[in-house]
Parts: C-alpha cells; structure tokens; sequence
C-alpha cells in the first residue's frame, strides 16, 4: 500500500483552503486524538514517514511502546483508502466510498498528524525536511512512504483518461472509469497490462481480466470479446503452484496471454493500444480496444530517489530480515517504498509490522534485532464474482499456506473473505 492519495501540495486541503503554518491538523468536534496545538513539536522519539497502511499500523503500535506524545506521522492526505477493494470496485461488486475514511478517524489517538509532504531526509543529522520549510528530528525513524504511480510515463496519458472505454483500478480517479467501460463494452478487444516494473499487487492487473470475463458471460457479451493479458513479465505469475492453477483458468476461459508485451502508447481518440516487445528493441505492436485496463509503471516516490537511505534505485536500503536500515540503526522501512524482495501487498505490511514492531523494540532496548520476516506475502487471486484462489507464499516464491486446504484451487469462501472478511480485520485489526 501506498501513501494513499497523496494529490496535492504540501499543508493544502482538498477544498483549496490552507492550514495553519504549524501544517498540523485541528482537532475534531468528536474529540478524536489530542488537544488543541500550536504547533508540531520540533522533535518526535518516532517519527513515520506516510500515513497509508504500514505507516498506520506502525504508529498505532510505536504508540504503545512511547506514549502517543511522542509519536508524530507526516501525511498530506486528507483520505486514507484500503485499495485492495478497487479490484471490485472496477468490477461493479463493491462501492468506491466503501474503500475511504477520513485520515483523521484512521490515526491513532493521541499521535501527531503532520499534514504536510516530506521534502528531504537527512539520516545523518537525525532529521526530516517538511514542504514548508520545517525541519523535524526524530530519535527513531520508521519510513512507510509507498509507492507512487507514473501513469504520464506512457505516451497519451494521463489525459487519455478523459475518453471511454479506458480505465484503471490503481487510481481513486480512474477505478469507476473501468466499471463504466465494463458495462459499455460491445464487441472487440478487451486489453489488460501489466508494466515492465515493480508494482504492488502483482496479482490486480489479472484479477479485472477475470472479472471483466465473468461479467461478459453473465450479461451474454463474451462470445463478443476477444480478450488479452499484456504483461511485460515471462511468467503469468511468480510462484509456480498458482501459475499452474491460472493457466488452466486461462485456458478454459479462452484469454490470450502475450508475454514481454510493455504497454508505451496509448492513443485514446483512435482506441488504439502501442506495445513494445521486450525481447525484440525497437519492434512495437498496435492493438486497437474496444475497453483497455491500464496498470501503470510505478516507483519509488520522488523524494526517496537518491536519497542517503535508499538504494540505487531509490527504494528504503533495509534488512530483508529485520526491516532496520543497513547503514543507520535508527532508520527502520516498511511496505512498498522498501527494497524487501516479495509482492508489495496490505499482507505483507500486515507481517512485517509485527518483525518490525520486535526489532524497534530490541533497538530501543541496545540488542540486536531476533525476531526475522520470511518474505511472507498473500495475494488473493480474484478469478470471478465468487471466486478466488488465496495465494500466499515467501521469499523464496514457495507456497506458505494458512488453511488446511489446497489453495491452488477457486473457492467461494476465499472470495468472502477476501470481499468481506479482510476489509473489516483492515480496518479494526491491522490499522490499530
């Protein structure tokens, strides 16, 4: 999970208004968190960087360990969104408005919100930079920044979006779009990509195929489209075991998978789609659409590329074990904006917030970390309106199952529990 809709400039509301230069929220009516402030404080014993998903969860956690005074979270959004649910959205199963809450009523009570953008990191000196010139020190940093979409890296977007028939279920602003070009599609090509790198939920940009599928079949339309997975990867999915039980979906359900096919071009007033085949430089292909999915290239966000605790390609520098930082003890990552090698998903947020919890925890106490993540990562594989295979697997893309069941296998009570179940642990378990 991302920073969750971090639109806009640093400390400005949705509406346009501004906030005071302090750039810290005001209470609420309710009474929610803390006290009337002037001010943020100077300085934090922890301070987390991005309020999505592992940002949260850690704060509510750190709150426990220092007392909520001493704990501030840095976040510009007013929203905070649990986007696993857009892949129904975008399919018609599942209301927009049921993925949001306000970030007021998601920060822990009592913890700081520093409703401004970071500007820079200077691990060095133990500090952050915000937009507006102010600087905060911390004692311990927790980084859980995100991951940030680059729709403009493809030629004809994002303004391609203002035309029908193109949608995407990785933005608040493009997800119903899909919906609505589900609903008029007529006959054609219906196209589905996946970009030429890192993405959270590796598994989304297929689960909308598979919907979109069904959906067709249901409303009589599928003898009518000719459906594609343009994917720049070689493999349909990374652990064999689920690849396995996917290409037999495929199969059965007469979808074309065109592998190493890298989506660079869209031109929406014609409805043509332009690929560039990855295994041939320079060779591109032309499909014309009747409903294209786009899943955009993402990266690291813009204030962490080259930045002195990230990486060479800009993701947090971090222990695969640990999360700790490998050059500043007092630096912790966590989540999408990290280099950990597993999926990017609210599941394996969820797992390493509890090792990183432990570690902070042995840190603050001068031991070295024990307790150590295995990758684990769960990405439940929506493959119809009732239909889901749970894959969860390690590091090493070894299957790292909970049930007592085969999970390679469709199941209708692993879509409940990915429609209904885990939105209610998001929002009562995980985030506080």
């Amino acid at each position: 999970m991302s920073a969750l809709g971090v639109a806009g400039t640093c400390c400005r509301l949705r509406a346009g208004g501004r906030l005071p230069s302090a750039a810290v929220r005001k209470p609420s009516s309710r009474g929610l968190h803390v006290a009337a402030r002037h001010a943020a404080k100077e300085h934090y014993e922890v301070l987390v960087l991005g309020g999505g998903t592992g940002g949260i969860s850690m704060s509510a956690r750190m709150k426990r360990r220092v007392g909520a005074a001493n704990v501030a979270v840095v976040e510009p959004s007013e929203t905070h969104y649990y986007q696993p649910l857009w892949t129904l959205v975008g399919a018609g199963a599942k209301r927009l408005a049921a993925s949001a809450r306000p970030t007021e009523q998601v920060m822990p009570q009592g913890v700081e919100w520093i409703k401004c953008r970071v500007a820079r990191l200077d691990p060095d000196k133990n500090c952050v930079w915000l937009e507006n010139n102010t600087k905060i020190s911390y004692k311990y940093l927790i980084i859980a920044l995100g991951i940030s979409l680059h729709y403009e890296k493809i030629k004809g977007l994002p303004e391609g979006f203002h035309h029908p028939k193109i949608g995407s279920n990785y933005s608040v602003h493009t997800v119903e779009k899909t919906w609505r070009a589900l609903q008029d599609f007529k006959e054609g090509n219906a196209i589905f990509t996946f970009p030429n790198t890192p993405v959270k939920c590796a598994g989304a940009p297929q689960k909308i195929m598979y919907l979109s599928e069904a959906y067709w079949r249901k409303t009589g339309k599928r003898s009518k489209a000719n459906i594609m997975f343009n994917t720049s990867l070689g493999v349909i999915f990374g652990v064999k075991k689920y690849a396995d039980a996917l290409l037999e979906i495929i199969k059965e359900r007469n979808i074309t998978v065109n592998y190493r096919r890298n989506l660079i071009e869209v031109r929406a007033d014609k409805q043509e789609a332009v690929f560039e085949n990855l295994d041939k430089p320079g060779v591109t292909e032309v499909h014309q659409y009747e409903i294209l999915h786009v899943t955009p290239p993402m990266g690291p966000p813009d204030v962490l590329i080259n930045s002195p605790v990230s990486d060479e390609a800009g993701w947090v520098d971090v222990d695969t074990q640990t999360l700790q930082h490998k050059k500043y003890p007092n630096v912790f990552g966590i989540g999408d904006c990290t280099n950990l090698p597993t999926s990017k998903t609210a599941a394996a947020i969820a797992a390493q917030s509890g090792v990183l919890d432990k570690t902070i925890s042995m840190v603050m106490k001068n031991q070295l970390p024990t307790k150590k993540y295995d990758g684990y990562t769960s990405c439940p594989l929506v493959t119809g309106y009732n239909k889901v295979i749970l894959a969860e697997f390690d590091y090493a893309a070894q299957p790292l199952e909970t049930f007592p069941i085969d999970q390679g296998k469709e199941r209708v009570t692993m879509y409940h529990m990915k429609a209904d179940v885990m939105p209610l642990l998001y929002w009562n378990g995980l985030l506080k």
